[in-house]
């Protein structure tokens, strides 16, 4: 009989996987087992439903730095499929993809079911098999023990009063908790899971009133730590994010959650040093010396922002500049290079939110995304312990482990 292969999830880590295992072993029964209605879940909402395909990063060594965890682990695999292999692959199968101002890639038809029906006609037309509202609820190993007292030689998975047998298991089923749990009664190590990719809470009164207002780049940090991000900075109606933020949550993800993301934080809204700040403020007090100073913005931040930075500073809005004092134009400076905010929580946007943790990535060979614990189990998606910043990563590490799956050896 032809070898067996069953998939715990239906997205795209598994579909990847299907499809690579299909393509190079032609007469191997695949079939996909996924606990929804429909697959490709997380394809079909990504990017406001665009799907963020992948990044314009074409460098395995600088593609790395996008991932908090798993950046080591990824690098040889990388080097084998990686995002301009990922639109190529696209691009062969009819779909045009766009490289966005900003680096992320999108299908040209702004839709991701460009590339669900994609993925999905592949996979059919390679044979695959898809079986959806199939929850997995056991796990069984194969035995190792000598004949004849030996049980069942393939992997038994159980869904319901369903049984299914394979020769090979290859689990993408994402941060699902229930077969972690799984993986674990197997003889995995599970890294608890915590909330990476979030923004920050804050009752700062600085920041009243001006939800939506943001700046082009700005540097963070959380005190007493070597934590630091910069980029661009929006003000929430809760308080602090945008791609800063979001990097440095990646990043802080291990550290902030014992301390239940309650810490302070220091926020460089210009990213600029404090010395060439106050040179700017001296030349400004000369050249606009009769102008009232919170009337009118400088640094380029929005007139809101730079009023209620003016007045946190203790300056009133309407002195003038040539009675800007040192003591003045230092409490200035500090406000917009060193501002000090105290964060008192996190809030998820759904589309953003990810998950650090699942199964150590020491119990896996990345040559073939295979499992130290078992040889017939592959691994991939987030349901290791591998997580990014937003902008296609999460996918593209997805899309590679489903390659290096499919090249594994039988």
């Amino acid at each position: 009989m032809p070898a067996s292969t069953l998939i715990i999830g239906g997205g795209a880590a598994g579909f990847f996987s299907a499809i690579h295992r299909a393509a190079n072993y032609p007469d191997e029964q695949i079939t996909i087992l996924e606990r929804g209605k429909s697959v490709l879940g997380k394809v079909r909402i990504s990017g406001g439903g665009r799907c963020n395909v992948t990044h314009a990063c074409w460098d395995p060594r600088e593609l790395v730095k996008f991932y908090p965890r798993g950046a080591k682990e990824l690098l040889g695999p990388f080097n084998t499929f990686a995002c301009g292999d990922t639109m190529g692959w696209f691009s062969d199968r009819g779909v045009e993809l766009k490289i966005e101002d900003d680096g992320r890639i999108f299908p040209v038809s702004d839709s991701s079911q460009s590339i669900i029906d994609c993925l999905w006609n592949t996979a059919k037309g390679a044979g695959v098999k898809v079986l959806t509202k199939t929850r997995v609820t056991g796990i069984i190993a194969p035995s190792t023990t000598p004949e004849p007292a030996a049980g069942p030689r393939q992997w038994t998975v159980k869904s319901g009063e369903r049984t299914f047998l394979a020769d090979r298991l290859i689990v993408t089923s994402g941060s699902n908790p229930a077969v972690w749990k799984m993986l674990a009664e197997l003889g995995h190590t599970i890294v608890p899971a915590v909330p990476s990719l979030f923004a920050f809470d804050t009752k700062d009164t600085r920041l009243r009133d001006l939800s939506g207002i943001s700046v082009p780049w700005a540097q963070l940090n959380i005190k007493g730590d070597k934590l630091k991000a910069e980029g661009p900075l929006l003000i929430t109606h809760r308080g602090l994010s945008g791609p800063a933020v979001l990097r440095l949550s990646a990043w802080g993800a291990r550290l902030l959650a014992p301390r239940k993301y309650n810490f302070e934080l220091t926020v460089n809204w210009l990213a600029m040093r404090a010395t060439d700040v106050e040179d700017q403020l001296d030349e400004l007090k000369a050249a606009e010396a009769k102008r009232q100073i919170g009337t009118r913005a400088c640094f380029d931040l929005s007139a809101r922002l730079w009023k209620s930075l003016v007045n946190a500073a203790g300056i009133p809005a309407d002195q003038q500049w040539s009675q800007l004092s040192k003591r003045q134009r230092t409490a200035l400076t500090e406000q917009l290079t060193n501002g000090r905010f105290h964060i008192t929580g996190k809030s998820t946007n759904k589309d953003e939110f990810t998950t650090a943790g699942g199964v150590d990535l020491r119990e896996v060979d990345f040559k073939s995304f295979r499992s130290k614990v078992h040889p017939t189990l592959h691994l991939a998606g987030e349901v290791l312990d591998i997580d990014a910043i937003t902008g296609g990563f999460n996918f593209q590490a997805a899309w590679t482990g489903g390659v290096m799956i499919g090249k594994a050896g039988k």
